[in-house]
Parts: structure tokens; sequence; C-alpha cells
């Protein structure tokens, strides 16, 4: 396919998404490090791995098929944590886009349960649909991870169902096995209903923020 991935910052009023850079590092490492024990299923670098995590990503956002994000707190200007768009699909025509994956996230403990992960879909998902004219956004996460999918369902994507050993385990010691993904989306046809649930949710966090 043509279409590169290539994602701009993307402002909101809790979080500002930032295409990712080595300058983030430091701040990423920081974030990394504060409660590890909310990351039991999630791949998240240790402090002295952020350097090759961030060298990582740039590599595959030079494929055209990633375009990595830090999750910025407006409140604080720090970064807190990092998503990204992937594995985007085109079917019709090479040069458009018809969909695109939201993943590679995570956040600091401190910024969970703020409102900045709601807020960093809605960024996402309206940019994915608004302007590039996607007909559908996949969201995955391992099976096991209830915290996880609770969250994706959260933001008012749809669960389709699991693909046993779909992708390679991100789990602490589980290096060389499969795992089983749950597999969750939103279509076009469902965005404006989602887009004003979203809206309204980060709206209500605003106010109590």
């Amino acid at each position: 396919m043509s279409f590169k991935l290539e994602g701009p910052v993307l402002e909101g009023a809790l979080v500002r998404l930032e295409p990712l850079e080595h300058r983030h590092a430091a701040e990423l490492a920081v974030a990394a490090e504060e409660d590890r024990g909310t990351y039991a299923y999630t791949w998240v670098p240790r402090a002295d791995e952020v350097g090759s995590y961030v060298d990582q990503q740039l590599a595959r956002a030079a494929t055209g098929r990633l375009a990595p994000y830090v999750q910025v707190s407006v409140a604080t200007g720090r970064a807190v944590g990092a998503t990204s768009y992937w594995e985007p699909r085109s079917w019709l025509t090479d040069d458009r886009l018809d969909a695109v994956e939201v993943g590679f996230t995570w956040l600091a403990r401190s910024a969970q349960g703020t409102g900045i992960n709601a807020e960093a879909k809605l960024l996402l998902f309206r940019h994915a649909f608004e302007e590039w004219g996607v007909s559908r956004v996949d969201l995955k996460t391992d099976a096991r991870n209830e915290r996880s999918r609770a969250a994706i369902q959260s933001v008012g994507a749809r669960f389709e169902g699991v693909l046993r050993n779909w992708s390679r385990s991100w789990a602490p010691g589980e290096d060389g096995r499969l795992r089983d993904s749950a597999i969750f989306s939103i279509t076009a046809a469902e965005w404006p209903e989602r887009r004003a649930r979203l809206e309204e949710r980060v709206a209500r966090r605003c106010e109590v923020g």
C-alpha cells in the first residue's frame, strides 16, 4: 500500500499527543517506573530500556506502518505515557486508508483514571474517522487483561471476539510464547454516537479537574 501513517500533534484539554522523539525519553523513563503493578500483560519499557524502545518505535515509524505518540499531560506538561496508530490497511485503493489500529498504549499509574485515556482515544479516533476517512478503528489486548479490556470498552469499542494464538505475548516471563488476543472495534457508522459519549465523558472530567 502507498498510504504512510504520519500522525500530527493532536491537542485536547487534558492531553496533548505529540509524535514520539528522543527528547521524550527521560520523562517516559520516569513515567514507566511509577507503579509497574498495572502492567501485568502489557509491555512497558523499564527506565533503562526507554532509549532502545524509542529507537524501535521510530524504526517501525520509518516503514510507514506505525505513527507513535507520547501522551503529554496538559496540566503538568510532562510525558505520562505512549500510544500509536498501527497496522494501516487499504482494501479498495492503495492511496486510501480503510482501517487502522490504535495500540502500543500505556500510561503512568498517576495518569490512569484521570480522563487522559478517554481524551487520547477521542483525539485518535476523531482524526482517523474525520481526517483519514477510515471505515474502522481496531483495538486489541491480551485476552487475559481484564483491566485493558474494560478500558477499551469504556471508550465505546465493541468486543468482537478472541483470536487464539494471534500474536506474541508481551507478559513478563512469556518471551517466545503466543497469546490469545481480544479484538474490539469502532466503525464509521458508530462513530458519531461514540464521539458524543466520549466528549461528554471528557467534559465531565474537565469540570471535576
